[in-house]
């Protein structure tokens, strides 16, 4: 028997009918290969026969097996037969082992707990949106829910230590749902978010009380993985996607009487700071389309929102490509003075585009977004913000350092002299602009002079709002990989303390500086601390308190009406501190009407007689 004709031979050793059998043919094989190995002088090793062997099986294997044409011949036939569950406008196939009617919820309640900034909140109103659906109801209170699911944060290492603690207190609920069953489904747990991206593993063995783990780009299999805990399972989905954006998908609010929202336009960031997990967890940038952001600022607006937040990672940098009529050759601009890790990215409609046709659409809703990087600030947006009166004048603008080089270690792509620089542009064409910014403590490396460089750049840029934190440092990151984390835990702190004892005393500054002034806010409820005041913001998104009491219904409608939730309200500030206005509500207005020029001698008139 030669060796290329051995091809029966082969497929017995490989599927052998009995093991004598196969010892036999193999020494049979063996002995053929011998003797032609010293026919030609050839040496071979029984490793090297075993490989061609398998090899010349794989090829027959392919040859004798079903063809590319019989699977396209029978996909429909297949696709008739398989269950598939709908999403939105997608629709999904389902494994033979759940059906459509397993995906239903049956009115099971669930809770939802929410970690982490406005985009985790905007992730649980698409969760929710999905499993409202598929037949689940939602609850508010802990002790009535049949699923808990809780949005993460992975951002800091204090966010994920907060998470660890509450999965603690929810193991001690499924346990005394196991023990007082009587008709009641088992309590299922959730982890949603980027710490389920990011610790997927560690979550399963170290949480044993864990049925679900779903990253940022999976809710749309919500649904199934809820199936698939009732057979005992957990159920893990934490792939990210290239082109997930849920433009399908449309939120439910969780606080349907709040007058605000957020909108999603993209998820993702492609910047790659180097402390930052955001591209690790929620993948590389990609835009919603215009079109379908347009329709949910719309419905928004038909149920009386008065005000929208864009939400993304980087909201200035976004980019529609979906729309293959625009031929949009130019390159994204980027601030002067900054620069990227990535090329510049040609084609499709800008930030500004969006913006401008967001801001049409209701001329009494306030627009503002958040979160921007400084890289992404050209002319067209700045100009938008000043022109347009329901674009809220405030920017926040991260700076993270004030120091050139703690920045290039950072990657953030500018320096401390190009941060100003923008600063001052962006005030010589918004001078009454509100500046929000972020800042790390203690990254790795950083000295005090560093440090004392974040100082005064405080101090000269005077923010109305800061958000400081100690730095914290990520696995995955380019820091974690590069740098060393070597500022002690108590020097990182009382530099914290530095940066927010500073803020509050600037805030403060500028806020007395208020007192006596006239500005519109936007009542967003009662006041935490009094049920006889009402809170509100105004432009630059600070808070302002005002009495519960009855005001004109207008300038010059002297009928009064009482403060309600998504009222306008012309209020004088009369007192200041460094977090809070408080002012004394002059007349019930709208946006237009506030800031029409054309009636401002009338408006002057009519607020010093309300005096």
């Amino acid at each position: 028997m030669a060796i290329r004709n051995g091809q029966i031979c082969l497929s017995q050793v490989l599927n052998p009918k009995s093991n004598s059998a196969r010892r036999n043919l193999f020494c049979i094989l063996k002995r053929r290969l011998i003797s032609h190995s010293s026919k030609t002088n050839t040496t071979k090793t029984i490793s090297n026969v075993n490989e061609e062997l398998k090899n010349d099986h794989i090829k027959t294997s392919f040859k004798s097996g079903p063809s590319l044409e019989h699977f396209i011949a029978n996909q429909s036939s297949v696709l008739q037969n398989q269950n598939v569950q709908t999403t939105g406008t997608t629709t999904v196939s389902l494994p033979s082992y759940i059906s459509k009617s397993t995906l239903d919820g049956q009115n099971r309640k669930v809770y939802f707990d929410v970690h982490g900034c406005q985009m985790n909140v905007n992730d649980v109103e698409i969760s929710w949106s999905v499993l409202k659906n598929s037949g689940y109801t939602r609850t508010t209170e802990l002790g009535q829910a049949d699923v808990i699911l809780m949005m993460t944060c992975s951002i800091r290492d204090g966010a994920e230590q907060k998470i660890w603690r509450k999965l603690n207190i929810l193991k001690q609920y499924k346990k005394k749902r196991q023990r007082n069953s009587e008709n009641l489904p088992p309590l299922k747990i959730g982890i949603l978010g980027c710490m389920a991206e990011r610790l997927k593993s560690k979550i399963l063995e170290q949480e044993k009380m864990v049925d679900l783990v779903c990253g940022p780009d999976a809710y749309k299999d919500l649904p199934r993985m809820l199936a698939v805990t009732e057979s005992g399972q957990t159920a893990v989905n934490v792939l990210l996607s290239l082109d997930e954006t849920y433009a399908d998908i449309m939120p439910v609010r969780l606080n349907e009487n709040s007058p605000s929202a957020f909108v999603s336009i993209m998820r993702g960031c492609d910047n790659m700071c180097s402390y930052c997990i955001v591209p690790f967890t929620r993948g590389r940038e990609r835009s919603r389309p215009i079109s379908s952001i347009l329709d949910e600022v719309r419905m928004l607006s038909d149920q009386g929102i008065k005000e929208v937040t864009l939400l993304g990672q980087n909201v200035n940098s976004y980019r529609d490509t979906s729309d293959s009529t625009i031929h949009n050759s130019i390159d994204t601009k980027l601030t002067a003075g900054f620069k990227t890790v990535y090329k510049p990215k040609t084609g499709g409609r800008r930030f500004s585009d969006l913006l401008d046709k967001v801001s049409q659409i209701d001329p009494e809703m306030r627009i503002r977004f958040t979160s921007p990087h400084p890289k992404d600030f050209p002319d067209e947006v700045l100009d938008l913000i000043k022109e347009r009166s329901n674009i809220c004048n405030q920017i926040h603008l991260p700076a993270q350092s004030g120091n050139s080089e703690v920045l290039q270690r950072m990657r953030r792509g500018y320096t401390r002299e190009a941060y100003l620089d923008l600063v001052y542009h962006i005030r010589h064409r918004i001078p009454d602009v509100y500046l929000s910014s972020d800042f790390i403590a203690g990254f790795c490396e950083e000295t005090e002079l560093e440090h004392e460089d974040t100082v005064s750049l405080m101090k000269e840029v005077k923010y109305h709002v800061v958000y400081s934190f100690p730095y914290s440092m990520r696995q995955k990151t380019s820091a974690y990989h590069r740098l060393k984390d070597n500022v002690p835990d108590d020097v990182k702190s009382r530099r914290h303390l530095q940066l927010r004892d500073l803020f509050r005393q600037e805030a403060l500054k500028l806020n007395l500086n208020e007192i006596g002034s006239i500005q519109l806010i936007l009542i967003e409820g009662e006041s935490k601390r009094s049920p006889l005041d009402m809170a509100g913001r105004n432009d630059g998104n600070v808070k302002v308190i005002v009495p519960n009491t009855n005001i004109p219904q207008g300038c010059a409608d002297m009928s009064t009406r009482k403060i309600q939730r998504g009222d306008y309200v012309v209020v004088k500030v009369r007192s200041a501190n460094s977090q809070v206005l408080h002012g004394i509500p002059l007349y019930h207005t709208t946006l237009t009407e506030f800031y029409n020029k054309d009636n401002l001698i009338s408006k002057q008139l009519c607020q010093s007689s309300t005096l």
